[in-house]
């Protein structure tokens, strides 16, 4: 185990916890709203479909939360574990952010929770509306508070270093650091579109096994609608953070874009594929188009921006892997606007559920909200590095000192466990979803204290492994 990394496996032990830990919460945060939304056109309009879909995806709700809760948990005591050099350096920063997560997303949603789960024959409609609204807002409010403090550490402001450990100056500053608002409204809107893409796939799982009744219909079009007006909106989000990275972290920019060097008065192009080259500094077998990098991030036809060789070696982060990871985001961006556009012009000639083609390609689009949302991540974190407080703490330093040993017997644990147990809890999440949505029984009374669930699972159903016909 010698001429293994230590501080290499620190950062996959991470990044791999991370990666299943990310995609709960952007689900639960899609999901959230969608069922605040259901209830509110339950209320308003008296069609029972509404609450059918809300009993439908409440129990994936519950699922996906129960998933998120528990992967969140791990990530918290690793920063003790194998980041104490950042904890001990940054944590006057990190760790309040932290903490108001907890003190009011967390609490927001455990508070409520319950009430909207099991709260039906417990409390009148309104109320029960509101507990909805409640928990979508905390988890709104939950992200708000983990992205202020992960865009501290990309674009740090509003602090001192005194006896080596950041201390907080202006906590306005702090929270409301130049990404922040940007990396805000790109998340919400990625988080929004991966649940919208989540939901259309299970419409049309849903049409294509002759499952055609108002309540597929319905969701199947409500995720539609989303994603045609989110993937245009996200797109322009996406523009603006570009820009906003280009000026505050400009070497990541070149990284993603595999740029290295510029020619004096010449535009730079766009390089749609290639092989960025560490060792020889340049990017090789280069598929490029004239003057349209320079249009899309200095929005000018001739305009310039730092390449790699701008900044020395050790400042320069992996340009081969983030040159990939931002173009599978960028690429499965364009395909979620055609099905968008797609949908669109379907709906146009009358043939939304019915066009088979259409209806696979929106189930294999299913993931790729997702897959998107992992490879954003992954560009913005590697594109930070050697940073984890960008131009302030190397990440080198931040690292705990253990062997290579140790963190490459974790790691493997870490490995095993995660796909034992998320593994089956998403196997488990999209059975639920395959349960044909029917109208929903009466609700049972729950006076019963022994039919009280006490946790988020217990919403779950009982999966009936015997398939289901075309019931309405």
């Amino acid at each position: 185990m010698s001429h293994l990394d230590p501080l290499l496996l620190a950062r996959t032990q991470f990044g791999f916890t991370i990666s299943f830990h990310i995609i709960f919460p952007a689900i639960t945060i899609g999901l959230g709203s969608y069922l605040a939304v259901l209830e509110g056109l339950w209320l308003l309009r008296k069609n029972p479909v509404y609450i059918d879909l809300y009993h439908f995806w409440s129990k994936a709700f519950a699922v996906n939360f129960g998933m998120g809760v528990v992967s969140g948990l791990v990530m918290a005591y690793e920063f003790g574990t194998n980041w104490s050099g950042f904890s001990t350096f940054a944590g006057g920063v990190t760790g309040p952010l932290l903490a108001y997560e907890v003190l009011t997303a967390f609490f927001l949603e455990a508070g409520f929770l319950g009430v909207m789960l099991f709260g039906w024959t417990k409390v009148g409609p309104g109320l029960h509306f509101f507990a909805t609204v409640m928990v979508a807002a905390g988890t709104i409010v939950s992200m708000t508070w983990i992205l202020a403090s992960n865009s501290w550490m990309q674009t740090p402001q509003g602090y001192e270093i005194i006896d080596g450990r950041v201390v907080p100056t202006d906590w306005l500053k702090v929270i409301f650091n130049p990404s922040f608002p940007y990396r805000l409204v790109h998340m919400g809107l990625a988080a929004y579109l991966a649940t919208a893409l989540f939901v259309s796939a299970a419409g049309a799982w849903h049409l294509l096994k002759h499952r055609d009744n108002p309540r597929v219909r319905t969701m199947f079009s409500m995720a539609m609608w989303m994603i045609l007006i989110t993937a245009p909106i996200q797109i322009l989000a996406g523009d603006q953070q570009g820009r906003n990275t280009l000026q505050y972290q400009p070497a990541k920019i070149a990284a993603m874009e595999g740029h290295w060097a510029n020619t004096p008065g010449e535009a730079v192009p766009l390089i749609l594929f290639g092989w960025p080259d560490m060792a020889d500094q340049k990017t090789l077998d280069a598929v490029e188009i004239p003057h349209l990098g320079s249009l899309i991030l200095t929005h000018s036809w001739d305009g310039q921006f730092p390449g790699l060789d701008d900044f020395p070696g050790p400042n320069r982060p992996d340009s081969t892997i983030i040159f990939w990871t931002f173009r599978v985001m960028v690429g499965l961006g364009m395909l979620m606007l055609l099905l968008g556009l797609g949908g669109a012009w379907f709906r146009w000639r009358g043939q939304l559920y019915h066009q088979r083609l259409f209806l696979r390609f929106a189930v294999a689009m299913g993931p790729a909200g997702l897959i998107a949302l992992l490879a954003g991540w992954m560009t913005t974190e590697i594109g930070r590095q050697p940073w984890i407080v960008y131009g302030v703490m190397r990440t080198s330093d931040a690292v705990s000192h253990h062997s290579a040993l140790a963190m490459s017997v974790s790691l493997v644990i870490f490995v095993v466990m995660y796909c034992a147990v998320f593994g089956t809890g998403i196997s488990y999440l999209l059975k639920v979803v395959a349960q044909e949505p029917l109208r929903s029984p009466p609700i049972p009374s729950t006076d019963d204290p022994h039919l009280r669930p006490a946790r988020p699972l217990s919403a779950a159903p009982d999966i009936d492994p015997t398939p289901t016909s075309g019931r309405t």
